[in-house]
């Protein structure tokens, strides 16, 4: 995994300047648009990441392993199927069972969160999110008082998905969330950007995201959620241990092994900027983590 992460830095500059080329010869590849979406007062004031930017620079490995930024959104549209999806729900909670997507946002508004979102690799950008407070879904679920984690595992089909094969991975992709976490206001359900229905390669039809942390814990394309009493582990943190933690929570103070996590690079600026505790988001979520070792517990 160390390989395949000091890849990914080495090809930044290649990665980058083809995703140009590409974004440049087509033409925009904007969707639906999602109807009644109100704006929140969680959003972020800073400037959005343009919208080629953010669905043409991704780290969906399912489609393209650990190094190329730009393949998912070419092989994801055409081998992500979204229609018709559902998400199962089981564990320590009283509604278990098969939710369709549109039972999962049946009765619910969803909100335009503007949120900063900053890659364990370095790089950040600032999202234009449309979701649901995940908190809302947790409540309709009824989760008994066994229920301390949630874990979430993402869709996985080895023969649309060839080069996840390139990846030591225990398919499929896995995470997981404190309780607390989860219900937090501004952790959500995402199914759209921009105001449009969520591009495949940015985790259709329905992905985690949480602000707060580093991107890979916003896992994508979610099929199944499960109220556990025992902590989960995630993908990451099963692969590599000393470099993933459970939190994941963005901090610079912790680098990871082969690179220092103060500093992170704007998709679109030419500078480094300072990376934030929290990605900036300490106000909110410190309180969480009150009385732990953020340098032990990461």
């Amino acid at each position: 995994m160390r390989a395949a992460t000091a890849s990914t830095v080495a090809v930044m500059t290649t990665g980058l300047a083809r995703r140009t080329v590409l974004a440049a010869g087509r033409p925009a590849p904007h969707g639906p648009k999602l109807p009644g979406v109100r704006k929140s007062p969680l959003s972020t004031d800073e400037t959005p990441t343009p919208w080629d930017d953010v669905t043409s620079y991704n780290n969906f490995y399912e489609f393209a392993g650990s190094d190329n930024k730009d393949l998912p959104s070419e092989l994801a549209p055409a081998n992500l199927v979204t229609k018709p999806w559902n998400v199962v729900v089981e564990g320590a909670c009283k509604r278990t069972g098969t939710y369709s997507l549109e039972r999962v946002l049946d009765g619910q508004t969803l909100e335009e969160r503007i949120y900063r979102h900053r890659c364990v690799e370095g790089w950040s950008m600032v999202i234009p999110w449309v979701g649901l407070p995940l908190a809302d879904f947790i409540a309709r679920c009824q989760p008994t008082a066994n229920a301390r984690y949630i874990a979430f595992d993402s869709h996985y089909d080895r023969t649309r998905m060839p080069r996840s094969r390139r990846l030591p991975f225990d398919w499929p992709y896995t995470e997981g969330l404190r309780m607390d976490e989860a219900m937090h206001p501004l952790t959500i359900l995402a199914v759209g950007l921009y105001g449009e229905t969520l591009p495949h390669q940015n985790g259709a039809p329905i992905r985690l995201v949480v602000p707060w942390k580093y991107g890979f814990k916003s896992i994508k394309s979610i099929v199944r959620l499960s109220f556990l009493e025992n902590q989960p582990v995630g993908t990451y943190q099963q692969q590599e241990p000393p470099s993933y933690g459970f939190y994941a929570n963005v901090n610079p103070a912790v680098d990871h092994p082969l690179w220092s996590q103060a500093t992170e690079r704007r998709i679109g600026d030419f500078f480094r900027r300072d990376t934030s505790l929290f990605n900036g988001y300490g106000n909110h979520v410190a309180s969480l983590y009150a009385g732990m070792d953020l340098m032990k517990d990461y």
